[in-house]
């Protein structure tokens, strides 16, 4: 607390740390911290109960073997006497020997500890009683008492009534600490179990795999009732994306179907040649739209491999031939290796060179100019497609991906969908990569995307 007090905020920024990381460290670092201040205070009320138990039962001790003293001695004439305390004074653990008027000594009653022992001794062996730890620089716990005129020290070892030692409180306080930290990971991983694997079953479906199905038979009815809604939510997805399948077949048949008989009705009845080009020019651009509601609508189940992007966009630019509306230049070298799906890959450039056809074009020269590079940073491929025309609004940037949403407000004359970069964020997704969109700094829209490098 001291510590936090001292600086500004540090509560506040503690707690932030907390916020920001994930779940599991939360309620480790939360539930270690209650456990450890429960063994801090378990420690502080020990010591506390234990203090004047053991003071007391240590003064009693002294007491009684001065008590014994005297009464052995008291019991002995002179020369009886004179062999006892030289008998004792060779002992370790209890010595007893005369108390000389030279005699340097140290006083024993220097914390609260000892002045508690003290205490008791004079309550019980006279108020003229002394207590040193030191006698002529030899450590112990002595007593000084009087047998008629004779004084004497007994000393007495000072380990046998000191408090616990530091050491052994540090041993238990480690040892519970030990516990503690062991004890939180295992009810945290117990916590934090089901919710990991709703996490992953939540992933799986946003990855399109509806057959995930979590435990409901778990004992806690909380997170039964959780996975029971989760189950019963993925077998509605699942329900409806095999509707949506259905109707995609059904959209794709039943709109080409008319599609196609109208281009053949203006072949064979329409004689105007503007009227006529104008109508397939109509056809073509709503076979257009169909295709982009079918890609933008297709199911997610890709399956990466790795792909040479080099060559895959020199392909994509070969059907961009005419170089009065578009060129484009490429610096992508032939042995980059891309983890991706082809098809949607190649799905992903040709709605970026089209949309830089249609709204990336010079004001001055009327033709599109784009330029597509490539860097590796670690694991990822960062592919760049840039034009060099108007760019668009910085305000309506962040829009940009968003289905039917176009960036200037003349482009609802467009023949697009303004489905393409909604297309390219999708299917960049599918394959486990991201889209980001900006201003060139010399104007342009600039398109980055991170691919997964594929292992050489």
């Amino acid at each position: 607390m001291l510590a936090t007090a001292a600086v500004p905020g540090g509560i506040h920024t503690m707690t932030k740390k907390l916020v920001a990381l994930s779940l599991f460290w939360r309620t480790f670092f939360l539930l270690a911290l209650l456990l450890a201040g429960g063994v801090f205070a378990w420690v502080q009320t020990f010591r506390a109960l234990e203090f004047e138990p053991r003071a007391v039962q240590a003064a009693q001790q002294i007491a009684s073997l001065v008590n014994l003293a005297r009464a052995m001695l008291r019991a002995s004439d002179g020369s009886v006497r004179i062999a006892v305390v030289k008998s004792m004074a060779t002992q370790e653990s209890v010595r007893l020997v005369p108390r000389e008027p030279s005699d340097q000594w140290l006083p024993y009653e220097v914390d609260r500890f000892s002045v508690a022992i003290g205490k008791g001794l004079r309550s019980q062996l006279g108020p003229d009683m002394l207590v040193a730890s030191s006698v002529n620089g030899v450590p112990g716990l002595w007593v000084g008492f009087s047998i008629e005129t004779d004084p004497y020290w007994l000393q007495a070892e000072k380990s046998s009534v000191a408090p616990v030692a530091a050491s052994t409180l540090s041993l238990w306080v480690g040892i519970a600490l030990l516990a503690t930290i062991f004890g939180s990971v295992m009810i945290v991983r117990l916590i934090n179990q089901p919710l990991r694997d709703l996490s992953f079953a939540a992933s799986r479906i946003r990855e399109g795999e509806f057959d995930s199905r979590l435990d409901e038979t778990t004992l806690t009815s909380e997170i039964r009732q959780v996975n029971m809604g989760f189950n019963r939510m993925a077998r509605e997805l699942a329900k409806v994306e095999a509707d949506r399948a259905v109707m995609l077949a059904g959209i794709s048949h039943d709109l080409r179907t008319p599609l196609a008989r109208l281009r053949l009705d203006t072949e064979m009845s329409v004689q105007d040649e503007e009227a006529k080009s104008n109508m397939a020019l109509d056809i073509d651009q709503l076979d257009a739209i169909i295709d982009k509601f079918m890609d933008y609508a297709r199911p997610g189940d890709v399956r990466l491999v790795p792909v040479d992007l080099g060559s895959l966009v020199e392909r994509e630019m070969a059907a961009f031939r005419d170089p009065t509306q578009i060129q484009i230049g490429s610096r992508v070298p032939s042995n980059t290796q891309v983890m991706a799906d082809a098809t949607e890959l190649g799905r992903v450039m040709q709605n970026l060179f089209e949309n830089a056809r249609r709204y990336g074009r010079s004001a001055s020269t009327g033709i599109a100019r784009v330029l597509v590079s490539c860097n590796d940073t670690g694991p990822w491929v960062i592919l760049s497609v840039r034009d060099f025309g108007a760019g668009v609004d910085p305000a309506k940037i962040a829009q940009l991906a968003t289905p039917f949403f176009r960036g200037d407000t003349a482009r609802t004359a467009a023949t697009g969908a303004g489905l393409g970069l909604a297309i390219v964020d999708k299917a960049l997704q599918r394959m486990g990569g991201t889209l980001e969109l900006s201003n060139a700094d010399d104007g342009g829209l600039l398109v980055v995307m991170h691919l997964k490098r594929a292992s050489q």
